[in-house]
């Protein structure tokens, strides 16, 4: 690009955009984000537990997979 097109990109992109006032929060985040990690807990879905109960059936029902789902990880 030439110099003249890029100055002239440069004023549409400032032209584009609206100045940023009063962009200060009004309070410190990081104390809020410390007590929501606090209260996480671990939530498992009830579908995961069905895979899970799906998978060990087929397990017990069939264990020569084993081997192969052994061979592919």
């Amino acid at each position: 690009m030439k110099e003249p097109e890029i100055d002239d990109l440069k004023k549409r992109l400032k032209d584009s955009l609206p100045p940023a006032h009063g962009v200060e929060l009004g309070r410190d985040l990081w104390p809020a984000m410390l007590q929501r990690l606090d209260q996480r807990t671990l939530r498992v879905p009830w579908w995961d537990w069905a895979l899970l109960a799906t998978l060990a059936a087929v397990l017990c029902f069939f264990p020569g997979i084993i081997p192969a789902l052994l061979y592919h990880l």
